[in-house]
C-alpha cells in the first residue's frame, strides 16, 4: 500500500471499529482515516475522544444503505481504501428482524462495493477489506477447527447476511478484478463492548446482583479474541494481505459459555470483596437460542505463517482488565444502557 492514504472504515464507532480507528489514527500519522457510523444503538462516538480533533481524522455521519451519500463522500474525498465493519452484529436480534440484517449487511456491502467500483477507476494502492465472521462457517462438533477452507453453512439470519456480503465480496474480486482481502475473526471481548453482549451483560448483572441468564446449558463453546490483539490483525491484513484471499482471525481461547460466566463470578466476587461462589448463584439456564451453534473455534495458522501474528495477550489477563475496565467505567455503562450517548451524539450530528 501506499505511504498516504485515506482510508474510509466503516461502523468506527462501533466496539471493534472504535479500536480500529484509534490505532490507526495514531500509528498513520500521513493517512486520513474517515470514520462512516449510522450511530445507531451500539455506535458510540465517547470511544473515539482521544482522536476526534486529530487532524488526520474526519466522522461522517451516515449510512452505508443510502447509495445518494456514498456516491456524495466517494466523489468528495477521493478513497484510497476501505475497510468494511459497519453491520448489525447480535444473533437474537437477527432472529427477532432478519430483514434489518438483510438490509444492512448485504444491501449495504454492496452499495461500498459498487461505489468502488465506480470510482476506483485505477486500482493500483486501492483495497476493499471485509471484516467478517467465524460464524458464516456454520457449527462444529466436539473436535475440528474453521480454516479459510471450511465451507460456508450459516445457521442464523445473522451468520447467513454475513455470509452473503462474503460472497459479494469475493464475487466483485473474481468479476471486476477489485482489489479485496477477507477476514473472519472469533468472539472479541474488551473494554467498550455494547452491554447486550455476554461479557459486559454478565460484569453488569453480577454488579447489581441481577440474574445472569445462560442459553440452554451452557454447553456452547466459542473462541474468545482480545479486540486490540484483532485491530493489529486487521492493520497488519490490509497493508500485507495478499489480494483475494481470506485471513481467520482466532484468539486460541476456546471457553464453554457456563464456564467463562462461572469464572467471571469468581473474578468479580474477588474484586467486590463478596463472598466466593456469592455471583455464581446467580446463574439462572434460560430456553436456548434458536439454532444455537455448538462450537466456534479457528485456526488462525495462516495469518501466523504469512503475516506473522498471534494473539499478543493471554485470556486470563486479557479478562482482567476487562473486568476492571468495565467496573471502573460505571458512568460509560450507564450512559450506554439509558441511550444517553446515542440521544447527544444523533442530534450534534444530524445536520452534518
Amino acid at each position: 500500500m501506499s505511504d498516504s492514504n485515506k482510508i474510509l472504515i466503516t461502523g468506527g464507532a462501533g466496539f471493534i471499529g472504535s479500536h480500529l480507528v484509534r490505532l490507526m489514527v495514531d500509528k498513520y500519522p500521513n493517512y486520513h482515516i474517515y470514520n462512516l457510523d449510522a450511530l445507531t444503538y451500539a455506535g458510540n462516538l465517547e470511544n473515539l475522544k482521544a482522536v476526534e480533533n486529530k487532524d488526520n481524522y474526519t466522522f461522517l455521519h451516515g449510512d452505508i444503505c443510502d447509495k445518494n451519500y456514498l456516491e456524495e463522500i466517494f466523489s468528495k474525498y477521493q478513497f484510497d481504501g476501505v475497510i468494511h465493519l459497519a453491520a448489525e452484529s447480535h444473533v437474537d436480534r437477527s432472529i427477532e428482524d432478519p430483514d434489518a440484517f438483510a438490509i444492512t449487511n448485504v444491501i449495504g456491502t454492496l452499495n461500498l462495493l459498487n461505489a468502488c467500483k465506480k470510482h476506483w477507476l485505477d486500482l493500483k494502492d486501492k483495497r476493499f477489506y471485509n471484516v467478517s465472521t467465524d460464524e458464516v462457517y456454520g457449527s462444529l462438533g466436539d473436535t475440528g477447527l474453521f480454516s479459510e477452507d471450511t465451507s460456508y453453512d450459516p445457521r442464523s439470519p445473522y451468520s447467513a447476511s454475513k455470509a452473503s456480503a462474503d460472497h459479494f465480496v469475493r464475487a466483485y474480486f473474481h468479476t471486476y478484478n477489485l482489489p479485496i482481502v477477507i477476514s473472519n475473526c472469533s468472539n472479541n471481548y474488551g473494554p467498550e463492548q455494547f452491554p447486550e453482549k455476554l461479557i459486559p451483560l454478565m460484569i453488569n448483572n453480577i454488579k447489581k446482583k441481577i440474574e445472569l441468564p445462560v442459553y440452554g446449558e451452557g454447553t456452547n463453546v466459542r473462541d474468545w479474541l482480545w479486540v486490540t490483539d484483532h485491530a493489529q490483525a486487521i492493520d497488519l491484513i490490509y497493508h500485507q494481505g495478499k489480494t483475494g484471499e481470506t485471513y481467520n482471525i482466532g484468539g486460541n481461547n476456546e471457553w464453554t459459555n457456563i464456564d467463562l460466566v462461572k469464572k467471571l463470578c469468581a473474578i468479580m466476587d474477588q474484586k467486590l470483596n463478596r463472598e466466593e461462589g456469592e455471583s455464581e448463584k446467580l446463574i439462572r439456564f434460560v430456553k436456548d437460542r434458536a439454532g444455537h451453534d455448538k462450537r466456534y473455534a479457528i485456526d488462525a495458522s495462516k495469518i501466523k505463517n504469512e503475516l506473522g501474528w498471534e494473539p499478543s495477550i493471554a485470556f486470563d489477563e486479557g479478562f482482567e482488565k476487562t473486568v476492571d475496565w468495565y467496573l471502573h467505567n460505571e458512568k460509560w455503562m450507564e450512559k450506554i444502557i439509558s441511550g444517553a450517548y446515542k440521544a447527544y451524539y444523533t442530534k450534534q450530528y444530524k445536520n452534518r
